[in-house]
């Protein structure tokens, strides 16, 4: 049963990086060593005579091992790519509307129920959708014929990772305190799903009468990252600032 979920997950990671025909055998092979063991698959390799694939294999394996590359230029609090997810899905959101309805109009954005990680982008993005659609953008209420109220229901992002392999921890040693062992992935998935959920109420800025409730408007992003035998990555995604199904060997 282990090994068929295994397969699913690789099943995606192929699906997702477009890796050929090649890389599913190598694929197949370790799941078959992570099933049976290394001896009896090495044996069943050198019965079939594939011993270059093996040799090959474990020769990549013990080159990615032996050495290790780490580039930091400056380690801000949160990554672009999570920035990113958050802004597509913003931008999404305000595409599935028609805001011509205040076409002419002298428009005043109220954001203060509008609260959320990138708000001020969020509030940005509303502005620009408004001023494309012809509405006059006024900043002081009294000088607006409509008043449109802008909320969050959401806006944030889903993770979810799957590791095969042993995950890093920490093993206590007598006298010596705790030895941090470090994460031995076989196979490793990061998937990250970002998802805007905004609205808008506008009304007669005198009187308060309602003219206009957009219901939800719905943005989504995701970013998919996999790492196999450590050296091999792929990432697959649908945010236009960064490559799709970029492979890296």
């Amino acid at each position: 049963m282990q090994a068929f979920q295994n397969t699913l997950i690789f099943s995606e990671f192929w699906m997702d990086c477009g890796f050929n025909f090649g890389t599913m055998i190598f694929v197949m092979t370790v799941l078959e060593v992570q099933t049976n063991g290394f001896f009896d698959t090495a044996a069943r390799l050198w019965r079939n005579g594939k011993m270059l694939m093996g040799a090959t294999a474990a020769g990549a394996a013990l080159l990615a091992g032996g050495g290790c590359t780490q580039t930091i230029l400056t380690a801000p609090q949160r990554s672009a790519t999570e920035q990113l997810l958050l802004s597509t899905a913003a931008d999404r959101a305000m595409t599935s509307t028609n805001f011509s309805l205040f076409n002419g109009k002298k428009v005043f954005l109220d954001a203060s129920n509008l609260d959320s990680y990138d708000s001020k982008y969020a509030i940005g993005s509303i502005r620009d959708a408004l001023s494309r659609s012809g509405a006059l953008l006024v900043r002081n209420e009294t000088n607006s014929d409509i008043v449109i109220e802008a909320r969050s229901g959401a806006l944030s992002i889903d993770a979810a990772t799957t590791l095969i392999g042993v995950p890093g921890a920490g093993v206590p040693v007598p006298l010596a305190g705790a030895v941090s062992i470090p994460e031995l992935a076989l196979f490793k998935s990061q998937k990250q799903f970002s998802l805007a959920k905004l609205a808008l109420l506008a009304y007669e800025t005198h009187g308060g009468k309602h003219i206009y409730s957009s219901g939800p408007m719905i943005g989504k992003a995701y970013n998919h990252y996999y790492r196999f035998l450590g050296f091999i990555t792929c990432t697959s995604t649908d945010i236009p600032a960064k490559h799709r199904s970029t492979v890296v060997k």
